[in-house]
């Protein structure tokens, strides 16, 4: 099932910058067959539904390998059953 997202992972207790750990956020999800678009406050996703919440796991399983000890995520996510969802749907 196709899906769009928007995802914005909070590392806490990470200090005053959190660059690195975002940077690896969008680094991780490169990995993956997703359309992937930054923005100032999260990362607009259009994948498989199965193949974004794999990636949500992986971000804090991997982020916490490497250190981070407290991750918040946030994920908003639509899927349809009248036609595909598509981030340039979404776009006015």
């Amino acid at each position: 099932m196709k899906a769009t997202a928007e995802l914005q992972v909070v590392p806490i207790g990470a200090g005053v910058s959190v660059r690195a750990e975002v940077t690896r956020v969008v680094e991780l999800l490169g990995n993956h067959d997703f359309l992937v678009e930054t923005h100032a406050s999260g990362t607009n996703i259009e994948g498989e539904l199965d193949d974004i919440l794999e990636a949500l796991k992986q971000i804090h399983v991997t982020l916490h390998a490497e250190g981070t000890v407290r991750l918040v995520s946030y994920l908003k996510l639509e899927t349809r059953t009248d036609k595909e969802p598509t981030l340039a749907g979404k776009r006015l």
